[in-house]
């Protein structure tokens, strides 16, 4: 597979299938209490644009979870889809579905006010902290 190609992946289960066409391999770090929550670490997301497919439609579960973004996942087996941005409906998926993604490259951190203490990254990358994320997706909205 090259950067920005057409994968196909599923869930750990494989009741939703996924097929991406636009994956970009500049893939962002999110460390806001709410991924942390979510996945028990940090989230590891590459963007994917609009033109992402689902099959099994009917074992998603989605949520809320900001006033900017909607979450989903595999209610069967649990396993984390997307980070779908509400005002675009641009999806952020994990990582670790594509693992035939070739040279991805850490390129942002958001939420770095929020890290914890107990790790860190030794990517040297832009950072965004809380303020400055909830100020540019308030002018998404």
């Amino acid at each position: 597979m090259s950067d920005l190609s057409s994968q196909k992946v599923s869930c750990l289960c494989g009741e939703v299938r996924i097929e991406a066409t636009e994956i970009n391999p500049k893939f962002t770090v999110c460390h806001c209490e709410t991924c942390r929550t979510w996945g028990g670490g940090p989230l590891f997301a590459v963007e994917c644009g609009t033109d992402v497919k689902f099959e099994g439609v009917e074992s998603i579960k989605e949520y809320k979870s900001s006033p900017w973004a909607t979450r989903g996942f595999c209610h069967h087996c649990g396993t984390h889809l997307f980070y779908r941005l509400n005002s675009t409906g641009g999806y952020n998926m994990p990582i670790g579905l594509f693992p035939f993604l070739e040279k991805p490259v850490m390129t942002m951190q958001y939420f770095s006010d929020q890290r914890p203490h107990y790790y860190c990254f030794s990517n040297e990358t832009k950072e965004m902290t809380k303020a400055e994320i909830e100020a540019y997706f308030g002018t998404l909205n």
